[in-house]
């Protein structure tokens, strides 16, 4: 791809100045139209060192509204940021509805120059193109802009421009050792730069090569890709999505495995079995914390089921022996209006927690395909694909060392209404029953389909879904924390 370039294409002043002005207005224009229809959107300049990116965010910005946008440098990862997936410190960073967010250097520099320099592995590098693309699929699915420059110089004017920085005693500061190291290792960091952008060249999200010799030609080719993206994408926010025609219940009818119906609900422990077993668990799961704080592995409990399926119980029971100090539980209700202007899964790569740590989370991205697929919340085509965004997800954790614990607490309807209408009648429990239970209730069947197909979907081999017969609560929180504590100690195994 790189080859193909001419780099002595050039651009006179004159004509630079004229077309400058005339960009920059279409791109204030297109920022508020942006603003306005609540558009995100992603821009990635990548290139070689001095090739001018710096310089041409600021020139962008210095003719934008401040309010609607923000650069972000990315530097080698800190010590914090090594703590979580590769892409975490990236969803941190992404734009909301209406904003556009600039990113000097990106995700592409740890399959470049972190590559260069041995900070990462050659077998992580397609791990994390893969990884890429999804990612840049996933944002672009949502209705994310995504435009990506590579800008690219000459082995010569690399040089001359290194030389000029470092001669500027203003400016030197700018020029790193990294940046001498690019330029002396110019034939391979071209070699992986090509590698890289030819694997993740996608019709999603397309590279565009600019010739940068001639930074006023490279300015303007830039510019004008950047409003043909933004025009493009608020052209296609015109284009309405068809409404379904089947009632939900036919829409959901299933004819895969009945992953419910075989869950064993009469399994149950004795109420002195049950103290024994739960303080044998528990103790067991203190001591791993331990562990886990000392080889850093990270650990994600994952806790979905039906209402009044015990998970609140079992939580406690899960954490009652643990250090506060090391584990971290979070509660999951519908997003709010700030969270809906990003990917519904921002919310959960927000508080995964590091390594070292435990987390818990009461409700997931699952509601993705329950809750917001029977109550149409989210559309089809959103939680059609989300089964396979899910998947990602799940895989980024287990890759990156999460031990990844995700659990369906299933009851039969009737132990259900038992322990709604025991919850309407003791004033203390009575909070915990909502009209939105009793609406779902209602709705058992449909969420039943949903559930097993999720499960179907979903589970894999390193993340596979543990389905726990919860009719019974004493069995039901033994057997959590026993399968908590089992893929802890498998994954100790592998340390």
């Amino acid at each position: 791809m790189l080859e193909t370039l001419d780099l002595s294409l050039f651009l006179n002043k004159d004509a630079y100045n004229t077309q400058l002005e005339a960009l920059m207005r279409q791109l204030r224009s297109l920022q508020r139209a942006c603003w306005q229809k609540k558009l995100p959107v992603l821009i990635v300049l990548e290139g070689w060192a001095a090739a001018g990116k710096g310089a041409l965010v600021k020139q962008i910005v210095g003719y934008m509204d401040p309010r609607g946008f923000v650069v972000h440098p990315i530097w080698p990862a800190t010590a914090q940021e090594r703590q979580y997936p590769f892409m975490w410190r990236f969803w941190q960073r992404l734009p909301r509805a209406g904003q556009i967010g600039f990113f000097y250097h990106s995700w592409y520099t740890h399959v470049l120059e972190e590559r260069l320099f041995k900070r990462a592995s050659e077998p992580e590098i397609p791990i994390r193109l893969g990884q890429i693309n999804a990612f840049e699929r996933q944002m672009v699915d949502n209705g994310v802009a995504i435009a990506k420059f590579w800008i690219h110089l000459s082995k010569k004017e690399l040089k001359k421009r290194l030389k000029k920085t470092a001669a500027d005693s203003l400016k030197a500061w700018r020029v790193r050792s990294e940046d001498w190291q690019q330029a002396k290792n110019y034939k391979q960091y071209t070699a992986f730069a090509e590698e890289m952008l030819i694997h993740t060249n996608t019709e999603f999200a397309p590279w565009t090569l600019v010739e940068g010799n001639c930074q006023r030609w490279a300015r303007v080719k830039v510019l004008t890709e950047m409003a043909s993206t933004l025009s493009q994408a608020l052209d296609g926010l015109h284009i309405q999505a068809v409404p379904l025609k089947n009632p939900l219940q036919e829409q959901l009818k299933s004819r895969e495995t009945d992953f419910l119906a075989e869950v064993d609900l009469t399994q149950s422990l004795s109420p002195k079995k049950y103290k024994k077993s739960l303080r044998q668990q528990q103790e067991l799961l203190n001591k791993l914390q331990l562990e886990i704080y000392k080889h850093q592995i990270p650990v994600l409990v994952i806790f979905e089921g039906w209402d009044a399926a015990g998970k609140g119980g079992a939580i406690k029971r899960l954490t009652d022996n643990l250090d506060p100090r090391s584990y971290v539980v979070n509660a999951f209700a519908a997003p709010t209006e700030s969270e809906k202007a990003y990917h519904y899964l921002w919310r959960f790569w927000k508080q995964l927690p590091e390594a070292g740590n435990i987390g818990i989370f009461d409700r997931s991205w699952y509601g993705r395909v329950l809750v917001e697929r029977v109550e149409r919340f989210a559309t089809e085509s959103e939680w059609q694909r989300a089964y396979q965004e899910i998947n990602e997800f799940e895989g980024q954790l287990t890759s990156a060392g999460y031990v990844l614990v995700k659990f369906w607490l299933h009851i039969s309807q009737e132990e259900q209404l038992r322990r709604f209408t025991e919850r309407q009648n003791d004033p203390f429990k009575q909070y915990k029953l909502t009209e939105e239970d009793w609406r779902n209730r209602e709705k058992w069947e449909v969420y039943e389909v949903a559930v097993n197909q999720m499960i179907q979907l979903t589970s894999t081999p390193t993340a596979p879904w543990i389905l726990i017969g919860g009719d019974d609560k004493h069995y039901a929180r033994v057997k959590v924390i026993q399968a908590v504590t089992e893929a802890i100690n498998a994954q100790l195994k592998y340390r």
